[in-house]
């Protein structure tokens, strides 16, 4: 339903969802080019555009007040596989240790499973913390960067590919030592949605 002011829920045909559609279309090309060509360059370039482009969905539906049930699905939908698409993949090419992939995993099923948990319950929609987003941009920019400093077949690593191996883990151990300091952060705001959301639904009741 639409507002007057045109504010309020759209229907589904909206250009935030379009775009989260295309960034989905997009995640099984860029898993043919990692797990089934020689192409890392291009994977590793596709994996970063669409992880650079995960907040261009929410910008649209704001700007243009296309905010719809459908969008508020799709879109954490979208950056979830993403973000398990890209860690699993670019850890089975030998590009990121398997170690460093599963604790991002973990944390990912963890934060996911609670969110999911506490919305059952009746909490309200938690806002997303600024040091997530900082933790979720160097993880984005983590995984490309170690897929395209890698070659396939395992051949030798030019001196670029080894010195940007070198960042991609500072960058990426800082991002995911900050995403379980965020993810802990999140209790206190979990508990107090959880708290309004009865409450409101309490209200609406009576």
């Amino acid at each position: 339903m639409v507002a007057a002011d045109g504010s309020g829920e759209r229907g589904w045909a909206t250009w935030p969802n379009a775009v989260t559609v295309l960034r989905l279309l997009a995640i099984p090309v860029y898993l043919v080019l990692v797990l089934a060509t020689d192409h890392r360059a291009l994977a590793a370039w596709l994996l970063g555009v669409l992880g650079a482009t995960d907040w261009v969905d929410g910008y649209l539906a704001r700007r243009l007040h296309q905010v719809s049930a459908l969008g508020k699905v799709l879109d954490p939908t979208a950056d979830r596989v993403l973000v398990v698409s890209g860690l699993v993949s670019v850890a089975v090419v030998g590009a990121v240790p398997w170690w460093f992939a599963g604790l991002t995993l973990a944390r990912e099923v963890v934060v996911s499973g609670v969110t999911l948990a506490i919305a059952a319950l009746g909490a309200r929609r938690i806002d997303v913390l600024f040091w997530g987003k900082v933790s979720t941009f160097a993880l984005m920019t983590t995984y490309p960067l170690f897929l395209l400093c890698s070659n396939p077949h395992h051949a030798a690593l030019a001196a670029w590919q080894r010195d940007g191996r070198v960042a991609g883990y500072v960058i990426g151990v800082l991002g995911l030592a900050l995403a379980w300091v965020v993810a802990a952060g999140y209790v206190g705001p979990a508990r107090r949605a959880l708290a309004e959301g009865r409450a409101a639904r309490a209200g609406r009741v009576v």
